[in-house]
């Protein structure tokens, strides 16, 4: 585990993603006219202020009806002002990661919504909590499904709910792809194709390109969305998984995978042909049937999604993905059911992301 210390220089010196000092600070000067919500509904408390967090979430707090930007968690003082002055935060609401526990005596704050790199989503979930605080937790979930369940284990004895990011189980057109798949509108389905990934031109140095903070790759970071679309779509878990990696810039990645393809049988006797990576930019999904096909031709993004069937083309409204994720999450602590992305689900993608790597090592098809 990190020291306190390493932990702010770690995440002052990211330059890629969900935790670059960059783009957090690009994204919220251009977040002209955000301002602090009133405050109803749920506090949420943001803990990593990256790129994800300033262009993303705080953005979609501003939209949000069940819940608000309520507090913040940053190893980077100069963003301290920078977010009070932006969202009207109150300074009795903004900790570090020194001070982050004694946000159990903050009532202002409900929920925390872990947005670190994923080697530290097990401990800041966990503390979080003790801290007698719901959680959600950006994808993926953590290193491995080991971490995974601790993290449940955790929420479960402190009788509170985890949640995973997975914002396109509220979004149209994936939701779509749900009905479609597990309704059997066209049939059952006979295969599935999905590919997600970016040409990666970032700091050579960045912690996704650090096997113990990311975990892994491409696999990891673009993958899971793969491996949910196909889930969510027959609506079946895998059984087997066979898998090959292919490294183009083995010099960039060396300590974690750039390419992986990736083949899933399920008990319907569907297969799944997948793709993730960081040297190539693939963002689909797809499913053919016995009577007809249907597809996303832009399945994963933050928005412009786009889709068709083989009767004629998706039109369904754009949304922000992260408010209605996150209001829907506000709604089931206040209303006490299920959300319907818990933290199983993100144990179980670990699950099968592990089933893949243990595939490349041996060459063979290996059981989830």
């Amino acid at each position: 585990m990190q020291t306190s210390k390493s932990r702010r220089r770690f995440i002052r010196d990211l330059s890629l993603g969900s935790l670059s000092l960059a783009p957090a600070l690009s994204s919220l000067a251009s977040c002209a006219g955000a301002t602090s919500q009133k405050k109803n509904g749920l506090g949420i408390a943001l803990v990593g202020l990256g790129g994800y967090a300033g262009g993303q979430l705080a953005p979609a707090l501003q939209q949000t009806k069940n819940c608000y930007l309520a507090g913040i968690v940053t190893g980077t003082p100069a963003k301290e002002k920078i977010w009070s002055d932006k969202y009207n935060i109150p300074q009795k609401n903004i900790y570090n990661y020194e001070t982050f526990d004694k946000i159990a005596d903050n009532p202002d704050i409900d929920i925390v919504y872990v947005v670190l790199p994923v080697a530290m989503h097990k401990e800041y979930t966990i503390r979080a909590a003790k801290a007698g605080k719901h959680v959600i937790c950006e994808k993926p979930m953590a290193v491995s499904s080991a971490d995974c369940q601790e993290m449940i284990d955790a929420c479960k004895n402190a009788g509170k709910m985890l949640s995973i990011g997975y914002r396109l189980h509220f979004e149209p057109y994936n939701m779509e792809m749900m009905r479609l798949g597990q309704q059997k509108v066209f049939g059952k389905i006979q295969k599935l194709d999905a590919k997600n990934g970016f040409v990666y031109g970032g700091d050579p140095n960045a912690w996704r390109l650090k096997k113990a903070l990311a975990g892994g790759g491409g696999l990891m970071d673009m993958g899971v969305y793969c491996i949910q679309g196909v889930r969510y779509t027959t609506g079946e878990e895998p059984l087997t998984v066979k898998a090959r990696e292919e490294k183009l810039r083995p010099e960039l990645f060396k300590e974690v995978d750039e390419t992986v393809y990736w083949e899933m049988k399920f008990p319907s006797g569907a297969i799944a042909r997948c793709k993730s990576s960081y040297n190539a930019n693939d963002n689909n999904l797809r499913a053919d049937a016995e009577n007809g096909w249907f597809e996303l031709s832009e399945a994963y993004r933050y928005g412009g999604m786009a889709g068709a069937t083989s009767k004629g083309k998706m039109d369904f409204p754009q949304i922000n993905q992260q408010a209605a994720q996150m209001d829907d999450f506000a709604n089931c602590i206040v209303q006490k059911k299920p959300t319907i992305v818990p933290g199983e689900m993100g144990l179980q993608d670990i699950k099968i992301v592990e089933a893949i790597y243990r595939s490349i090592a041996s060459g063979k098809e290996e059981n989830v």
